[in-house]
């Protein structure tokens, strides 16, 4: 693996004008594994739970007490979108361990798109809590004055939400490619691991940075 195949997005198959990329599959691949892995491990649940239930039930509550404490509210509403981002990030980082798969979110229109995920469902969010118009008076608190720079805000933290994922998935791409160029396949085993830990870390930092803007824009907190 070069720094150059790194960086690529080799098309795999070309659909017309549409070109299906490497990426594209992967990302429809999570998601599908994903879809299916809570589909076969959630149809059969109890209320003596089994092992494999037991940690499903961790999981879930380990993710709602987190957003908890952010939200200062009942996180129910917001699980189904964070915890599907949280953990698509996190399978986006474990699908690097298979040889040949890159991290979508290496690319820049994962973390794109997830931002914009992000930014759609923030604002979605406030206008159900506080209505369009106690929604849209909060820009211009605490002054009038204060409207070009609170949309900028709304702006530039989705930029930097999507340039975050983006640079430290991508930074560790370019490592491992150097690493394979200079010291072989065997070498980058241990950087690959590490890889895993930080996909996880931005998963997390990721969401827990969506359920801070949830939380501004339903007035649970404070807006920043």
């Amino acid at each position: 693996m070069s720094i150059s195949s790194a960086l690529a997005d080799p098309v795999l198959v070309q659909l017309g004008p549409l070109p299906l990329t490497q990426q594209v599959v992967t990302t429809w691949a999570l998601m599908a594994v994903l879809a299916g892995s809570c589909a076969l491990l959630t149809r059969r649940m109890h209320l003596s739970p089994g092992r494999v239930q037991v940690l499903l039930e961790a999981l879930v509550l380990g993710i709602e007490q987190q957003l908890r404490e952010v939200i200062r509210r009942d996180p129910a509403p917001f699980m189904p979108l964070l915890a599907s981002l949280f953990l698509f990030i996190v399978a986006a980082s474990l699908a690097t361990l298979i040889p040949g798969v890159h991290a979508p979110t290496a690319h820049l229109e994962t973390p794109a798109a997830l931002a914009l995920v992000v930014f759609v469902s923030v604002h979605a969010y406030g206008i159900a809590a506080q209505g369009l118009g106690r929604y849209l008076r909060g820009y211009l608190e605490p002054t009038p004055f204060m409207l070009p720079l609170n949309v900028l805000s709304e702006l530039t933290r989705t930029f930097s939400l999507m340039v975050r994922l983006l640079g430290n998935m991508l930074s560790h791409e370019i490592v491992i490619a150097v690493i394979v160029t200079l010291a072989g396949l065997l070498v980058p085993i241990p950087f690959m691991l590490l890889g895993v830990l930080i996909g996880i870390i931005q998963a997390f930092i990721f969401t827990m940075l969506a359920s801070v803007f949830i939380g501004a824009a339903i007035g649970a907190i404070e807006r920043g």
